[in-house]
């Protein structure tokens, strides 16, 4: 009988300090699935591209590309999933070996060129999730990604996870990464 009551015990004991534990460290949001994205991708006077317009899709990542050739025109291109994995991929090797402009801190000029924007702007989704949240870690990448991205939707992404409330009350200022990581909520219930 006293085994039981031991037991008993400890399964409590071991059940509030979970709780407890819960309650000061927060929940912890579920990691999202990089969603896919549709973009539109504008080259810039410089040649540089940038994203105007960025949705969520339920279907395959996919881009319209508009570029300007030598007399100002704009002429607009499609590229699909595979197009862009392919460009993506090419990028991010560069970057493992140095050789990207995502390892250097964005410079003045808007923008970079177009396998850099769009591994920016889409790591997660077309390389997957581990690679789009250790690219994440990188300052620099991070810095890139916010500043080649001029859609609206990441402007109000970036917006509303910018101020978090902390467990206390209290609100912290934070950033968060939009390629398919997650955020953590630091309220209770959360």
């Amino acid at each position: 009988m006293k085994h039981i009551s031991n037991a008993a015990s400890a399964a409590l004991l071991g059940s509030v300090g979970i709780t407890v534990m819960t309650v000061l460290t927060g929940c912890q949001a579920p990691q999202e699935e990089p969603q896919n994205r549709f973009l539109v991708i504008e080259q810039q006077a410089n040649g540089k591209y940038i994203v105007v317009e960025e949705m969520p899709t339920e279907g395959a990542n996919r881009a319209i590309i508009r570029e300007r050739d030598a007399n100002g025109t704009v002429s607009e291109r499609f590229m699909n999933e595979q197009e862009m994995q392919e460009l993506a991929r090419q990028e991010y090797e560069k970057m493992q070996s140095g050789t990207s402009e995502l390892n250097a801190a964005p410079g003045a000029d808007a923008g970079m060129g177009l396998a850099g924007t769009i591994l920016a702007v889409a790591a997660g989704s077309l390389l997957g999730n581990m690679i789009g949240n250790a690219l994440m870690g990188n300052k620099n990448f991070q810095q890139h990604s916010n500043t080649v991205n001029r859609s609206a939707y990441h402007q109000q992404k970036m917006s509303s996870t910018s101020t978090k409330k902390s467990f206390f009350g209290g609100s912290k200022t934070g950033s968060s990464s939009t390629s398919g990581s997650y955020s953590k909520s630091g309220s209770y219930g959360g």
